[in-house]
């Protein structure tokens, strides 16, 4: 083989990679050596590359195969530890790609021609430990075949039932610790859809962590060639960000809650992981004595978990590997040693390792887990049906997109229509403000509600709320419905179905008639929008804009209320629901209208719609067939399905109050006119004794 003369290093170990490329058996690396620079033209970003972990020769992670018999990087490992078995693996050498067909030479590192080639270019997609297939992915796929980690959960459930133990707290007999291994970035980020964790099988995860737009992908955030964080970025929106060190100190403003139970929701959320983390590491700790194998960990020292023989907590020299793994253990272990091999993880997707280590806990020392927080406030609840639900068709529809996801309002109000979007893990940024990192919000004038209204609260930032926290229901519909159906006959039954409508439409009733949200019977009359006080008249004034929390502390402050319990609040001392009681709060007195018309729509149901029905705010389609007449959904019991327009109407006002629980603060006098109606409608044809309620 010729000699190679002035050449940089870096342009030399381009020209071996493409002589494996173009199909060359061998290259003689001993031959590339730094000679004469002199008359070299620079090689770009040769000197932010020659810096990082990818171009350290003398890293265990290239070294570790140099005396071995015969000195090559074997083929399970290749792909990662070397740039021929990366290409190889890829295919830009002409091997099948997906996978390594031949060991890699000693002596490589990630080089420019194992990321600047035809096949890395043309990565779309990266298939994970798990066997899970992400596409979509883009340039950042290159990073994701190595960066992903080596086992999942699938790992970790197969070595379980391999060992066929008759329970979670038996010890398996030549179990060993599964090790997720070294920088599995890719895991963490795709959260859920990766199955990178050891997730439980009752609760659902968040999945891939979305950032901003033009900082949400792996080179966007750290440079291609140095791996460092581009901190500079992190400063935009993140004040107080000077080093990379800074970075944990970043904390989101949908990220409300103290979940690692020690007091303080302003640190950063790194501190919040590491805090849940010590607690994982106490009740393995805990769990082991109670097993009678005590356990200890090392994260610098392999396999990493150790047998705590003196029982002082650290690794002491001598004591051997820990060997008495149960089930239960091996999945603990498992995800608190994830998040610490990928260190940058609290920034990678922080609420997934957050509900890994919180879930693990629980399966440990349920008793801790009460104390701690595992998902956000609802717009942020990314592991939580609202935003989970349509993961298996892998869209969310035109129809529900609009709240279901972060980017179906953006869309909404720049296109002024609907599309399927992709599922979320709840709200982001740019879902409210239009401009990053101004964080100007998203100027709405007026908002259409379902009855066809087009209403305002005079506060933009308010209008923003109520394009989702309106319902998907009215009056209108409800009548148009029926209608259709040509049920002209109040009371009998056939053709129809509940009408549900849907969650948390404070906007509507807050509106009052002027939405016609709740369904408002023909020839009565009924309050409008909501009169309260300047500047806590609106969505935003009263509640805090990330967490949703109401601000009750100015409630009570302000010398109009004396509690900041908004459910002991009234202004009106007339008794409504007629229970004698005029000093509770007007919550309490709207409960009672609840209580009296779920008992109304019993009374109807079974003596006139001949059917006796209950109802499950948790449970679709919410009201059932109470076959033992006991008043609760029971299991077995299936959808109720004797309707009649005058039940229809009854029910869609139960769950109408149901499904907005501040509605007795959002219009609490509209809504007992709307239930002090619907009694006395359903009162026509079942006793009911309004005598004593007073409607508003």
């Amino acid at each position: 083989m010729m000699m190679l003369k002035n050449l940089s290093t870096a342009a030399l170990l381009v020209i071996a990679s493409v002589a494996l490329v173009a199909g060359a058996s061998t290259v003689d690396f001993s031959l590339i050596a730094l000679q004469d620079e002199s008359h070299v033209e620079e090689v770009p970003n040769e000197a932010e590359w020659i810096m990082s972990a990818h171009a350290d020769a003398e890293a265990e992670a290239f070294m570790h195969w140099d005396e071995e018999d015969p000195p090559e990087v074997p083929t399970s490992c290749a792909r990662c530890h070397s740039s021929p078995g990366y290409m190889d693996f890829i295919g830009a050498d002409g091997t099948p790609a997906g996978s390594v067909e031949n060991p890699a030479p000693i002596g490589t590192v990630i080089e420019c021609i194992t990321c600047h080639n035809e096949a890395a270019a043309a990565l779309d997609s990266v298939v994970m430990p798990s066997g899970i297939e992400i596409t979509g992915l883009g340039s950042e796929a290159r990073c994701m075949q190595c960066h992903q980690g080596r086992a999942s959960k699938l790992t970790v459930d197969e070595a379980i039932a391999d060992a066929n133990v008759p329970d979670l707290d038996a010890v398996m007999p030549d179990a060993r610790f599964i090790n997720i291994h070294y920088y599995a970035a890719a895991a963490t980020r795709l959260g859920g859809l990766a199955l990178g964790g050891y997730q439980y099988d009752d609760p659902s995860y968040d999945v891939k962590f979305a950032h901003v737009s033009g900082v949400d992908e792996c080179v966007d955030c750290h440079d291609s060639h140095s791996l460092q964080i581009k901190g500079n970025l992190c400063a935009a929106c993140h004040p107080g960000v000077e080093t990379v060190e800074d970075v944990k100190n970043v904390r989101m403003a949908g990220s409300a809650f103290d979940y690692d139970g020690d007091g303080n929701t302003t640190e950063g959320i790194y501190h919040e992981v590491t805090g849940l983390r010590e607690s994982l590491y106490a009740a393995m700790q805990a769990y082991g004595v109670g097993i009678g194998a005590p356990i200890a960990y090392d994260p610098n020292a392999y396999p990493y978990f150790f047998a705590d023989d003196n029982g002082n907590g650290v690794v002491d020299e001598g004591e051997g590997s820990y060997a008495s793994w149960t089930p239960r253990m091996l999945k603990a272990a498992y995800n608190y040693h994830t998040p610490l091999k990928d260190p940058g993880a609290f920034a990678h997707n922080a609420k997934y390792i957050i509900q890994l280590l919180h879930d693990s806990i629980a399966d440990l020392a349920p008793d801790t887990a009460a104390t701690l927080v595992r998902n956000d406030a609802g717009h942020f609840a990314g592991s939580e049906e609202p935003w989970r639900h349509w993961d298996e068709e892998g869209e969310v529809p035109g129809t529900c997109s609009k709240c279901h996801s972060a980017t179906g309002l953006p869309f909404l109000l720049e296109e002024g229509v609907t599309i399927g979007q992709p599922p979320s893990n709840g709200l982001m940024c740019e879902t409210c403000h239009d401009a990053i990192p101004q964080f100007t919000r998203r100027p709405v004038e007026e908002v259409e509600f379902p009855s066809g209204a087009q209403l305002s609260t005079d506060d933009p930032d308010s209008n923003l709320c109520i394009n989702c926290h309106q319902g998907r229901e009215s009056t209108v519909s409800v009548n148009a419905y029926i209608a259709a159906a040509g049920a002209t006959d109040e009371d009998e039954v056939g053709g129809l179905s509940f009408r549900n409508v849907h969650y948390y439409a404070a906007g509507a009733t807050y509106f009052g008639t002027q939405a016609k949200g709740a369904y408002e019977y023909q020839g009565k009359t009924y309050l409008g929008r909501l009169d309260h006080v300047r500047s806590f008249d609106t969505c935003a004034e009263c509640h805090d804009a990330h967490s949703g929390a109401v601000q009750t502390q100015a409630c009570g402050n302000l010398f109009c209320h004396g509690t900041p319990d908004v459910t002991g609040i009234r202004e009106d001392n007339r008794d409504f629901d007629g229970d004698g009681i005029t000093a509770e709060g007007l919550a309490w007195e709207v409960n009672t209208f609840q209580e009296v018309l779920y008992s109304t729509i019993r009374d109807y149901a079974a003596n006139v719609a001949g059917t006796p029905i209950a109802y499950s705010g948790r449970a679709y389609p919410y009201f059932f067939v109470d076959t033992n007449n006991n008043g609760q959904v029971d299991e077995g019991e299936g959808r109720f399905s004797s309707w009649t327009p005058r039940l229809v109407k009854a029910t869609y006002n139960y769950q109408y109050v149901q499904k907005d629980p501040g509605a007795f603060a959002h219009n609490g006098q509209y809504i007992i006119q709307v239930l002090h109606d619907t009694i006395a409608d359903l009162g026509t044809k079942v006793t009911v004794d309004q005598s004593k309620m007073i409607r508003p």
